[in-house]
C-alpha cells in the first residue's frame, strides 16, 4: 500500500497534478470544498442583482426583493461597479429621508464596496466577510472591473464551509 501511494503520489508530481486539480475531480470532498472558487458558487447573468447609477429607488427595492440577497450592485453602462445597496442602506436612508422613493441608486449607495475576483477560494471569500462583517461580497472580473456575479453568505454555508 505504501509503495503504491509513493509511485502515484510521484506521478503526480511528474505530470505536475496540483490540488486544485483533484479539487476539479473530486469537488464533493472535504480538500474540494475548501479548492472551490467563487465563480462557482456566484450569482450570476440574471440571478446578480444590479441596477443603473440613475435607478428609481421604488426599482432598487423591487430588484434586492426580487433576486432574495438583500443587496443590489450599482453599475455604469458598461456593468462595472460604481457601489452597493444593502437593505442596511434602505433603513439608514429612511431614517433620514422622508423622501427615499423620490431618490436614485447614486444617492443612496455605498460607494468603494468590498470586491473580490472571481478566482477567489471560497474560503478566502468567506474569511473576508466575517472579517468586514458583511453577508455578500461583490465578484468582479480584474480584467474588465466588471461585476460577474455576487456570493452570498448562506452560498458558503451550503458548501459545507461553515
Amino acid at each position: 500500500l505504501a509503495i503504491g501511494d509513493a509511485l502515484a503520489l510521484t506521478l503526480s508530481v511528474e505530470k505536475g497534478f496540483r490540488q486544485e486539480d483533484f479539487a476539479n475531480l473530486h469537488p464533493g470532498g472535504k480538500l474540494g470544498k475548501r479548492l472551490m472558487r467563487v465563480s462557482h458558487l456566484m450569482h450570476a447573468g440574471r440571478l446578480c442583482p444590479s441596477v443603473r447609477f440613475d435607478t428609481r429607488m421604488r426599482d432598487v427595492i423591487y430588484e434586492m426583493s426580487s433576486k432574495g440577497l438583500g443587496m443590489t450592485c450599482v453599475i455604469d453602462d458598461d456593468g462595472k461597479l460604481l457601489g452597493i445597496i444593502t437593505d442596511g442602506d434602505l433603513r439608514r436612508h429612511m431614517e433620514r429621508a422622508s423622501n427615499i422613493l423620490e431618490m436614485r441608486a447614486g444617492e443612496a449607495m455605498t460607494k468603494g464596496p468590498v470586491a473580490i475576483p472571481p478566482n477567489t477560494l471560497a474560503a478566502e471569500a468567506l474569511n473576508v466577510m466575517e472579517q468586514r462583517k458583511i453577508t455578500s461580497i461583490v465578484v468582479v472580473d480584474p480584467d474588465t472591473d466588471r461585476v460577474s456575479g455576487v456570493v452570498h453568505l448562506h452560498d458558503l454555508w451550503r458548501t459545507g464551509l461553515v
